[in-house]
């Protein structure tokens, strides 16, 4: 793959409206739960905001927040550019995430890979709403 193969293809990867947050969103409103998209006003601008609730759900990438699974793999190419950078997010997933813990949120972080396995993410998620 080319550079400019690689630059195109890059380019198309989504931050917001992807299919593992869309499924969040189907379930939580299928449940009856309303909720805020990307507030900006939260640090990390989260995914899913409760307000009603108290509650964060953040729809992590395998790939982009560097988890620990076969969708995390890291690049064979460039990594003197994705190591660091994979890093920082993590780094900054860690602070966000304490950020809104000390303004109150009850947080809820859901990874990829178990979005789309599937299993227990709709009692996963009721859990998480009645708790």
């Amino acid at each position: 793959m080319t550079v400019g193969q690689r630059s195109a293809l890059m380019s198309r990867i989504r931050s917001k409206d992807t299919a593992p947050e869309l499924v969040v969103r189907s379930i939580l409103h299928r449940r009856g739960y309303r909720f805020r998209l990307h507030r900006k006003d939260l640090p990390g601008c989260p995914d899913i905001v409760l307000p009603k609730h108290g509650k964060v759900v953040l729809v992590q990438g395998c790939f982009w927040h560097g988890h620990a699974c076969k969708l995390g793999s890291k690049p064979k190419s460039n990594q003197s550019y994705w190591a660091p950078k994979i890093a920082a997010n993590r780094a900054r997933d860690v602070r966000n995430l304490a950020l809104l813990q000390d303004l109150g949120w009850d947080v809820l972080e859901l990874w990829e890979c178990d979005i789309r396995s599937g299993i227990g993410l709709e009692e996963k998620l009721l859990q998480f709403m009645s708790g």
